[in-house]
């Protein structure tokens, strides 16, 4: 890495310490919901230029037809264009993103990045519900900004908990992983807690900087109270349906029980993946 490289990674860093997170991620948070015509279209041209969005798969192709830009960023897809994996065995990704780390949970710690762990105890935010996974299997995927943003069911379950967490919001890429410690355990976030067929399961959605709400089809969308709020449900899903969104993107990870799922060899940090796709298999 160069010298001016080096220094911009630091200068970066430093930002996400001096940046009023919650404020600033508040603020375009009512920008993102702004149904005013000149807001919304300019906000969503700007960002669709930037990230070469791709809406020949979206239900709406019409970028300026969404009525703000959250409506554009959460947008649907037509259908068809991710199949979810049929074969009852399999767990699929919950997301089209990237695979961040992916494997087992060592004595109740998670792989975050070179030099970084943190604890599943954290991460749940509470002993008692992140118990189970202490020695399971954990895959994290990261959803860029210009990714589909719904979160999907990686296999059959039932709904039994959710969890929110106040936490900082940090943005989430490589170098924030690599450099801040406990990352996704020290972020706002919502805990998903399941019984499946093959124990228990959390699929976890994680916050970052200008992610201006988390929504889960439990819950609606979240808002942030400050303190943890513990909700019971019993709402069952199957798998691929949509569990919730990002407005704004971020990342979701995915805890099973030992031995209760393995995932495919072939994945490793950096794999692409879509939503729907077969990341495992149970048993």
């Amino acid at each position: 890495m160069s010298l001016t490289d080096q220094l911009k990674k630091q200068l970066f860093l430093q930002a996400q310490r001096i940046v009023p997170q919650h404020q600033l991620s508040r603020v375009v948070g009512k920008v993102a919901a702004s149904e005013n015509p000149i807001v919304k279209n300019i906000a969503i041209q700007a960002f669709k230029s930037k990230y070469q969005i791709d809406l020949s798969i979206a239900q709406q192709k019409n970028a300026l037809a969404y009525k703000s830009f959250n409506e554009f960023f959460t947008r649907g897809l037509q259908q068809g264009v991710r199949e979810v994996d049929a074969n009852v065995h399999s767990i699929v990704s919950p997301a089209d993103g990237m695979i961040s780390q992916i494997g087992n949970i060592v004595e109740g710690e998670v792989f975050q990045a070179k030099g970084q762990h943190f604890s599943v105890e954290q991460l749940v935010a509470d002993p008692q519900l992140a118990e189970p996974f202490r020695n399971g299997q954990f895959a994290t995927v990261y959803l860029s900004p210009k990714d589909y943003h719904r979160v999907h069911m990686p296999f059959a379950g039932t709904l039994t908990e959710t969890l929110y967490v106040p936490g900082e919001l940090f943005s989430v890429n490589q170098v924030t992983a690599e450099n801040v410690p406990s990352l996704f355990a020290r972020n706002e976030r919502m805990v998903c807690l399941f019984d499946t067929e093959i124990g228990r399961m959390a699929v976890v959605l994680v916050g970052a900087m200008i992610v201006a709400g988390i929504e889960t089809v439990a819950t609606g969308k979240v808002k942030p109270t400050g303190r943890l709020e513990l909700q019971k449900h019993q709402l069952a899903l199957a798998k691929g349906d949509e569990l919730g969104r990002f407005y704004l993107g971020s990342t979701a990870i995915v805890l099973f029980e030992p031995n209760a799922m393995h995932w495919d060899a072939q994945f490793k940090a950096e794999s692409v993946v879509n939503m729907g796709e077969r990341l495992g298999v149970i048993g």
